[in-house]
């Protein structure tokens, strides 16, 4: 737990620490929160901020939104941290926020990474936020649904804090060093671009990344930084792929993945393979999801989709990463451009309704095995008919439940090879249409 004052002294403090705004105006992003008339900014011009989840990827500003929302509500901000934070910390802070609720101080209890506090040190705030004693601001970079206490969730709102865009990241830089240093410095605009793409939507990293540039370069007498080529691709040749395979990414990457294909994407499909791939992701876990989508969203449209993927599965066993990304790539081309059916899936969520509402029907006497002489005298097997014994190698047995009889399940498409499905569904419809003449 830590009590910071909102007038600290900035000398020799890290760029990013520098140019922390210290004004809403000055939040680089975020309009659709914080823009005029928007919903948050309102909240806090009226000062009547809530107890918050702000979500969004690293170096959007969380931290200083809380920061900001503290100063321009006069409120005293106090933040804690989830390695160093005990139970008997929270309750001591939250008795004295409790204290000063009771003198007419507000106080803002910052939560950075909630995700990290187990549910006992989330709990500890519950009873402090419903009693208004304190306004709690957690950040965090995971999905709040999966990563915080639903009662705790339950009493805040969630804010989602979108990643800066190029050009909001470059405004930035150039703020930063026209204020960011002992004087305005320049520097080539294409060096400024290229930073900003390193940064990948992290202000944090673009500051940090503008200042190491700054310190190891030659500064001329007008203010312009003449950086060595070498530095610069020393400093951004090191940008490494953002993927947490063990995080919400896992999931909405595969999501792109299989999404693309269902909708015939080819090239989008490839992209959020690589992304997978290139981020460290098990070549395996994405041959699986294939084989599923192989059934899903192809079955019987294209009947080589499924042995492709088994194919592709089991070339990813015997060579592995780098060399099975071939393979792959192959797949999700195919299932890309194959034609499409769901119908075997629809026919298993079809089915599935008739089986939880009716549950355990019983199966009808024909076809049951009669294997011993007292379930022969019950009827196993009675006026079975073998099918092999007939001309078209169909009878007119029924095979249904009682209840369940006309309940149909499977609906063919015309796509691809699944039309001669179909057609052979038809034939055997009207066989017993005729019968039943």
């Amino acid at each position: 737990m830590k009590q910071e004052s909102l007038f600290t002294n900035k000398n020799n403090e890290p760029l990013a620490s520098r140019m922390r705004p210290q004004t809403l105006d000055e939040i680089v992003g975020q309009s659709h929160l914080l823009g005029k008339g928007k919903i948050l900014r309102q909240m806090i011009d009226q000062d009547q901020v809530p107890s918050m989840i702000l979500w969004g990827p690293p170096g959007v500003g969380k931290t200083t939104l809380a920061r900001v929302i503290a100063r321009h509500t006069k409120a005293e901000f106090i933040s804690f941290s989830a390695v160093t934070s005990s139970i008997k910390d929270i309750k001591k802070v939250m008795g004295d926020a409790e204290k000063n609720a009771d003198l007419g101080q507000k106080t803002i209890v910052f939560v950075d990474e909630i995700h990290r506090f187990n549910k006992a040190q989330q709990d500890a705030f519950l009873p402090f936020v419903e009693n208004g004693s304190i306004v709690l601001i957690g950040a965090t970079t995971e999905n709040p649904s999966f990563e915080v206490n639903s009662a705790l969730l339950s009493r805040c709102r969630v804010f989602v804090l979108k990643q800066l865009d190029e050009a909001e990241i470059s405004k930035m830089l150039e703020r930063a060093l026209k204020e960011g240093f002992d004087q305005t410095l320049n520097i080539d605009c294409k060096i400024l671009h290229q930073i900003a793409i390193f940064a990948d939507g992290d202000a944090r990293s673009a500051l940090n990344t503008l200042e190491m540039i700054v310190e190891n370069s030659d500064i001329e007498s007008d203010g312009r930084i003449k950086t060595d080529s070498d530095l610069l691709t020393q400093i951004l040749g090191g940008k490494t792929l953002k993927y947490d395979k063990n995080g919400e990414d896992h999931y909405n990457v595969i999501s792109a993945l299989h999404k693309s294909m269902r909708n015939s994407d080819v090239d989008s499909a490839i992209y959020w393979l690589t992304r997978m791939l290139e981020g460290g992701e098990d070549p395996l876990y994405i041959a699986r999801r294939c084989v599923r989508f192989a059934s899903e969203d192809i079955g019987l449209a294209d009947m080589n989709a499924l042995n492709l993927a088994i194919n592709v599965y089991q070339a990813c066993q015997f060579l592995g990463m780098p060399e099975c990304n071939v393979h792959l790539t192959e797949l999700v081309i195919y299932l890309s451009l194959a034609p499409k059916s769901n119908a075997i899936y629809m026919a298993t969520q079809n089915v599935a309704k008739d089986v939880k509402e009716t549950l355990n029907q019983p199966v009808p006497l024909q076809i049951r095995n009669g294997v011993t002489k007292l379930m022969k005298e019950a009827g196993y097997g009675k006026n079975y008919q073998y099918a092999h014994d007939t001309k078209d190698k169909i009878t007119s047995m029924q095979t249904m439940p009682d209840n369940l009889v006309g309940h149909h399940y499977y609906f063919p498409t015309e796509q691809g090879h699944e039309i001669r499905f179909k057609q052979r569904l038809e034939q055997i419809q009207k066989w017993h249409e005729k019968q039943d003449e």
